[in-house]
């Protein structure tokens, strides 16, 4: 298992698991280098991009693990990665979210986040269940 840092020779794969990054965020994440990606045998099947929330807190804004590739520990592993890499950056505290009709709650829970609060999108057109924030200290 290899993790690195989004490169541009990844787009074609990122963008089969990411339908919601634009081409420039893409762009940006490569340049700054805010965007994992996890690769088994050569061949990637997972990735993490992350923003910084109020600018200086480290918010994972995607995991995503290859459906056929998912429940195998690729998932923990880039996120303990991630982890890694903020706090070796100086951050002591890591944010992430997730809807509260989603199971990734349960697995961030796993991993020592707590529950936050959270906030309703109930604007037309962009409505969905409540999202979750999620906090750790690093």
């Amino acid at each position: 298992m290899e993790i690195r840092h989004v490169e541009d020779s990844d787009k074609e794969f990122w963008f089969r698991l990411d339908r919601h990054l634009s081409e420039a965020e893409f762009e940006r994440k490569v340049r700054d280098k805010m965007g994992y990606v996890l690769s088994e045998d050569g061949k990637p099947i997972a990735l993490l991009r992350y923003n910084l929330f109020w600018d200086n807190t480290p918010f994972c804004t995607l995991l995503f693990v290859d459906w056929q590739h998912q429940r195998k520990g690729y998932g923990k592993a880039l996120m303990s990665f991630w982890e890694a890499d903020m706090k070796k950056a100086g951050f002591g505290m890591i944010m992430t979210s997730t809807q509260v009709d989603e199971s990734a709650q349960h697995f961030y829970r796993k991993l020592g986040y707590q529950d936050s609060g959270g906030f309703v999108v109930n604007v037309p057109g962009y409505e969905q269940p409540m999202e979750m924030i999620m906090i750790k200290g690093l």
